[in-house]
């Protein structure tokens, strides 16, 4: 078990930004700017690049409740940036698909 499953199953506590049936998100534990949320399916999709074309409506849902954060913590008007890791080399730490929303401050290009 992930983490994630293990903060989805309530067995590790996390400051909770949103949930609903489908995805949870949390506040970074580490995070890499001054709002840091990562937007978790809670169905279990390893990593991006192992997606099939059913789950194009969960990874919808991904990024309209990545957009929703966004809003909900005013970062709509100043901006903001939303990251999927891939792989290793691409900086992902855990083997669960999620969606980083950043904001808060100004973001430089190109990125780490």
């Amino acid at each position: 078990m992930t983490i994630f499953e293990k903060i989805i199953a309530k067995e590790i506590p996390a400051k909770l930004a949103y949930e609903d049936d489908e995805v949870i998100a949390i506040h970074d534990i580490n995070p890499q700017a001054p709002v840091h949320v990562l937007v978790i399916p809670k169905r279990v999709i390893p990593r991006i690049g192992q997606a099939q074309a059913t789950d194009a409506p969960l990874l919808g849902r991904l990024l309209l409740t990545a957009s929703k954060i966004a809003a909900d913590l005013g970062l709509a008007d100043s901006g903001y940036r939303v990251v999927i890791n891939h792989g290793r080399n691409g900086g992902e730490t855990v083997p669960h698909l999620h969606v980083h929303v950043l904001g808060g401050r100004r973001m430089s290009w190109p990125p780490g």
